[in-house]
């Protein structure tokens, strides 16, 4: 027996459908260029790049990977590497014991089970050290541009609970909240495009709802700082 939908879900649920359909046309208008900002020119740097960029700035990594990538060229190179130099070389990066020893795992299993190259689901590449779905998405999306979920980092973690697009805070469960409200299509920019919104305008401790293009959508606007 079906049970009688609830009104005020019904009511959120819409309200939520319709603040998607302005937001998206808005952040396309804002954020048009938006792309990942770790500099990469394969699917292997970009991987390490997001293993790294883990509680740290996508600068400070840039900073990192431009040496880095120049001395390890390949997974091979990576999997060869000596622990402590690369830790040494990661260091600025934070926490770089366990992302050195990621990025060796990572590297290993690549070499080991995919021939050197990274692979194109999300099951496997769940399944090397140091990966989680945030990074994947990161991975399928903006190189093989793959629609296989939202990434999820700290900016889109604020801003989808400020624009009231889910109620949680947990990534996994906000993840979920946004594939069923986004077009599949939009999956990907729309993570780049809130990233940089996040960056630019609406900051963590002080959104600058006057110049934001999404105030007029924004159920939180000019309650949050």
């Amino acid at each position: 027996m079906c049970s009688t939908p609830d009104p005020w879900r019904k009511s959120l649920r819409s309200s939520k459908t319709e603040r998607v359909g302005q937001i998206l046309p808005a952040l396309r208008k804002t954020y048009g260029e938006a792309r990942c900002a770790l500099v990469h020119s394969n699917a292997l740097e970009l991987l390490v790049a997001t293993i790294l960029s883990a509680q740290c700035t996508d600068n400070r990594v840039n900073g990192v990977t431009a040496p880095l990538f120049r001395k390890y060229r390949s997974a091979k190179d990576f999997a060869a590497a000596d622990v402590k130099v690369l830790e040494q070389e990661i260091r600025p990066t934070g926490f770089f014991r366990n992302k050195a020893k990621s990025i060796l795992g990572a590297a290993r299993l690549l070499v080991e089970k995919h021939g050197g190259q990274v692979p194109e689901t999300m099951e496997e590449l769940l399944e090397l050290p140091g990966v989680a779905r945030k990074t994947a998405n990161v991975v399928l999306g903006t190189w093989f541009r793959k629609t296989t979920g939202v990434v999820v980092d700290t900016h889109v973690r604020r801003l989808s609970r400020r624009l009231g697009l889910t109620r949680h805070d947990d990534p996994k469960k906000i993840e979920l909240d946004l594939m069923k409200l986004l077009p599949r299509q939009e999956w990907i920019d729309f993570s780049h495009r809130l990233i940089w919104h996040g960056r630019k305008v609406c900051s963590a401790r002080a959104p600058n709802c006057a110049e934001c293009p999404l105030s007029s959508c924004c159920p939180s606007a000019g309650r949050v700082g």
